[in-house]
């Protein structure tokens, strides 16, 4: 039997499920952020230590500007202890003074003397440092990787702490702090950890002035985030000289939950988050520190982090990480701000019209557009990324490309009847139909239809009561001349095109706007669009024209669509001028 189809392969009975604290009295569901935790970024350690590839250190350089840039005030940098790449990027910001006054380094280590010797030889001279100590105190890795009993775990985060105080005495010039990790938090005993955290309390002697940070990893994610929640709550309220203590987390992604259960965390009494830009870390990855920021930038939090400029962060993690961004990935993906379902387009297109307006009235108006939750361009995305057009496109949707791309605001009615041939074009190319290829197709339909004539040139004669129009209209087969006389200079034309195709034409709808430079390029003199809709034999026919002049481009457009009629322009009533 194949392991596919072996009953034993895929067996859920060989694991159970997390077993949740009891804490009938917990308050963080009925809490909201408003505030914004701090931040730690880990990209450099946590992050690093994840790559197939680690880091050059040209790379660690650009990481580290980048967050900067972005308003990460406390960074960790590197396991100095365990590595002479993150030892020498240590010396490197240091010795080159390349930290800004008001941000804080952080290094990792063991709870092991040598190791923690090691870190403060690398911290040497730093102004500001944050040593981050930890061991492991879950039931698995004490009885399974380590042999050791809970006393024995205790006393080496006890004995970690005393080094880590030792060292910092001796270096008395740097404004140290202390963090302490018991590394798989979630998979510890409630009371067993809190027990080795005061022990470590115990020993730093915090004060409100001087806080240490006592970090609880979900170094493996073995819970849906309300029991990560409740763990957090509990240790709150029960942790010593909480005043004193800063509580961070540290989540991971093993389950899809690591930003829900940093949010619920912070919700519960935590006061600081670490994580990665874009979720980078070990197995499925750490807490993705964009999209939490932004999850609160979306509810009106200031998130203390600027991500104004995603372009650039994606372009810096790719390159550092060697790891592509997922389209789909929030915020941060190619497609987030996508839509290509007509009905989407057709909702998104009309509610960002009535934010424009009332944001003319009002700056500060609330945002409310439909399927996008923020607006794109604070991201730095330009709403020509918004609506993509395939062959699932409604006619709103390629509408809004059309005027924003290009400055075409085409009418409700021309929208329905241009749709279907975009549509045929997404079908036919079995794809996305690109901005350019929908002008193209726009032009080729409406404003360079087959069997059109052009307007040679004409002459308009105005009066109190009517107008007088004479045109020469240039064909494939030769030149005619027309004249006509009615309520306007279309109206004329229309009389004077009569007698030519031997047809009555009715013109049913109009609309012109003006073009802001020529189409498809910038800086160029302004032209005017000119749209139509007429009946001819009793069928319905649109054309499109453009020129400086709008007159001009009125009569084109009707041309245009008295080419789409296949109606020949060669009625003997009409004075011929052979080519």
């Amino acid at each position: 039997m194949s392991q596919a189809t072996n009953s034993n392969s895929f067996n859920h009975r060989k694991y159970r499920a997390f077993t949740p604290i009891q804490k009938p009295d917990r308050r963080w569901p009925n809490r909201v952020i408003e505030v914004a935790p701090d931040w730690c970024s880990v990209d450099l350690r946590d992050g690093n230590q994840a790559l197939i590839e680690p880091m050059n250190p040209s790379q660690k350089l650009e990481m580290f500007k980048l967050l900067v840039d972005v308003g990460f005030k406390e960074i960790e940098v590197g396991f100095p202890a365990a590595s002479q790449p993150d030892f020498d990027f240590v010396r490197q910001l240091i010795e080159q003074d390349l930290i800004p006054e008001d941000v804080t380094i952080q290094v990792l280590t063991q709870a092991r003397e040598p190791l923690i010797a090691r870190s403060f030889e690398a911290l040497q001279g730093a102004k500001k440092a944050i040593v981050h100590l930890y061991n492991s105190t879950s039931t698995v890795q004490r009885q399974q990787v380590f042999n050791k009993s809970r006393e024995q775990i205790k006393a080496m985060a006890v004995q970690g702490a005393h080094w880590v105080l030792n060292g910092a005495q001796q270096q008395p010039e740097t404004d140290w702090r202390f963090q302490y990790s018991p590394e798989s938090f979630t998979g510890t005993e409630m009371e067993y950890a809190l027990e080795v955290c005061d022990a470590v309390i115990d020993t730093w002697q915090p004060t409100p002035a001087c806080q240490v940070i006592i970090n609880l990893p979900a170094t493996v994610e073995v819970s849906s985030p309300n029991v990560y929640a409740d763990q957090i709550e509990w240790i709150s309220d029960n942790i010593s000289r909480r005043d004193s203590v800063r509580i961070s987390l540290h989540t991971h992604n093993d389950r899809g939950c690591g930003v829900a259960a940093a949010e619920l965390g912070v919700m519960a009494g935590a006061d600081r988050i670490e994580g990665t830009l874009l979720g980078n870390g070990e197995r499925t990855g750490n807490m993705d520190v964009v999209t939490m920021a932004m999850n609160l930038y979306s509810q009106g939090v200031d998130p203390k982090l600027n991500f104004a400029d995603m372009d650039r962060v994606i372009k810096v993690v790719e390159s550092c990480t060697q790891i592509p961004v997922h389209p789909r990935h929030a915020y941060a993906g190619e497609l987030v701000f996508a839509a290509f379902s007509g009905s989407h387009q057709d909702a998104i297109n009309k509610c960002m019209a009535i934010d424009a307006e009332q944001r003319c009235d009002d700056p500060h108006t609330h945002w409310q557009v439909a399927y996008l939750p923020i607006d794109p361009r604070d991201l730095g995305r330009s709403y020509q990324q918004v609506i993509r057009i395939n062959s699932q496109s409604g006619k709103g949707g390629i509408a809004y490309v059309l005027e924003q791309d290009f400055g075409l605001q085409i009418p409700r009615w021309l929208q329905v009847d241009f749709s279907p041939h975009v549509q045929q074009r997404a079908e036919h190319s079995e794809g996305e139909v690109a901005p350019a290829d929908i002008l193209d197709t726009f032009t080729q339909v409406y404003l360079q239809p087959d069997n059109s004539g052009s307007i040679n040139r004409y002459t308009l004669k105005r009066s109190d009561q009517s107008d007088n129009i004479s045109a020469e209209i240039t064909t494939a087969k030769g030149s005619i001349n027309i004249n006509g006389q009615g309520k306007g200079a279309l109206d004329a034309f229309i009389k004077g095109l009569a007698p030519v195709l031997g047809s009555e034409i009715v013109l049913l709808d109009y609309s012109e706007h003006a073009l802001p430079g020529k189409l498809g390029e910038q800086n160029q003199q302004a032209e005017a669009m000119a749209y139509v809709q007429v009946s001819i034999k009793g069928s319905r026919y649109c054309g499109a024209g453009r020129c400086d002049d709008i007159v001009n481009a009125s009569l084109q457009a009707l041309l245009n669509a008295v080419g789409r009629s296949g109606v020949t322009l060669s009625n003997s009533q009409a004075k011929r001028i052979e080519a």
